[in-house]
């Protein structure tokens, strides 16, 4: 069963984000923990890891705005 990855919230403000880059390219083979993304939000850039083990499937493009919670890829 594949995993969802949300965007998440990092701030009690944070309502919404930018993926500024993923650092795994849609398909690539990720592990848990390895650094999955940059989070653009609040005028800052934070690293995001991996929640589980497996290929990625990207349904968010970099630059798009996105609201705290929603689906922005897969790992299955």
């Amino acid at each position: 069963m594949a995993t969802e990855i949300l965007l998440p919230k990092l701030g009690f403000s944070m309502t919404e984000g930018q993926v500024a880059e993923w650092l795994i390219a849609d398909g690539g083979e990720v592990k848990e923990g390895d650094l999955l993304f940059l989070l653009e939000a609040d005028k800052s850039t934070n690293e995001v890891e991996a929640p589980a083990s497996g290929t990625l499937k990207i349904v968010a493009p970099v630059g798009e705005t996105i609201p705290v919670g929603e689906v922005i890829g897969y790992i299955e």
